[in-house]
């Protein structure tokens, strides 16, 4: 099912009462479309008169992107509800799934029957649903390893960083070659864009069937001016 704002209220308030004994105010709820998460409770800051740092304008973002089943959309909504019961209570926890949130999930998944996680693995039918289908180019570095793996790293299509990624990368000891490529195919949509000299390892016939048709970028007069 694809997620509307009348259902995820209606859902909210049946969860409130259930399980946080109706003890969590109304709050604006927000679809998105984005490829990163399947919902989100956002807020922001501020210290308090007693000193402690409160979060206040709380916000329930949630994926429409993916058609999932109910039970899904629900243990989702029930993953950000318990995001919002420990912010607003100002509870302390390590992390953002530490030990409190953790021993919150398995209680409820316990109680309720839910199966509430850390975090969405999904099928790969639905991992493809949340990629971004809009045609767009990509600055591609496509490496070979001394170890016989191949990386791609997608970078940003900004001169300097591409400069620093690809320095860095061809001056490692474990690289044997970088190559450059401008692609607009959307098998790299998937892929985050980033100057981090940190590669995602992939089959090497099917990156370079992706690779087809895209122009092969030459920067090697551009590392040398850079680095002289």
């Amino acid at each position: 099912m694809i997620p509307t704002i009348p259902y995820i209220e209606t859902k909210f308030e049946e969860f409130n009462q259930l399980i946080f004994a109706g003890k969590l105010p109304k709050i604006p709820i927000v679809l998105s479309d984005a490829k990163t998460f399947l919902g989100k409770c956002v807020w922001k800051r501020r210290r308090g008169s007693d000193g402690k740092v409160e979060y206040y304008d709380f916000r329930l973002r949630i994926n429409m992107r993916l058609d999932l089943p109910e039970n899904e959309v629900e243990d989702t909504l029930i993953h950000e509800m318990i995001h919002y019961y420990i912010g607003l209570n100002r509870l302390e926890d390590a992390s953002s799934h530490g030990p409190l949130f953790t021993r919150l999930m398995k209680t409820i998944n316990e109680k309720y029957g839910r199966n509430i996680t850390v975090s969405f693995k999904g099928s790969a039918e639905q991992r493809e649903q949340l990629i971004d289908k809009k045609q767009r180019y990509h600055v591609v570095a496509l490496m070979k390893l001394h170890s016989g793996k191949t990386g791609i790293k997608v970078l940003p299509r900004v001169l300097p960083s591409i400069l620093k990624f690809y320095n860095a990368a061809t001056a490692s000891k474990e690289v044997l070659s970088v190559k450059l490529y401008m692609s607009n195919d959307i098998f790299f949509n998937r892929f985050p864009s980033s100057a981090v000299l940190k590669v995602h390892f992939v089959d090497e016939a099917e990156v370079l069937s992706h690779l087809e048709g895209a122009e092969v970028l030459d920067l090697h007069h551009w590392r040398k001016a850079h680095t002289t």
